[in-house]
């Protein structure tokens, strides 16, 4: 058996990115997670949305982008946080 974190059904939020309004259906982890990583920028969720969508591929959902972003910061840190195994 493993433990799984808490669960929602993805919330839907609007969010304005370069004056243009849209909704985005994310996790509550993932809301949650995206503040902390604007205020480790010092930015504003919504401005850190609009830096991840301008720099999306276009073949690749908001949503998407915005979970892997999450995913990959927060890869970054345990990596330096964990020690380097040597060979």
């Amino acid at each position: 058996m493993i433990d799984l974190p808490p669960m929602t059904p993805p919330l839907k939020r609007s969010v304005t990115i370069e004056g243009h309004r849209t909704s985005v259906s994310l996790e509550d982890a993932f809301w949650r997670a995206l503040g902390r990583e604007a205020d480790l920028l010092g930015v504003t969720r919504a401005t850190l949305i609009g830096r991840i969508d301008r720099n999306r591929p276009p073949d690749i959902g908001l949503a998407t982008a915005l979970r892997l972003f999450v995913l990959s910061e927060v890869q970054k840190r345990a990596d330096q946080t964990i020690p380097a195994t040597r060979a």
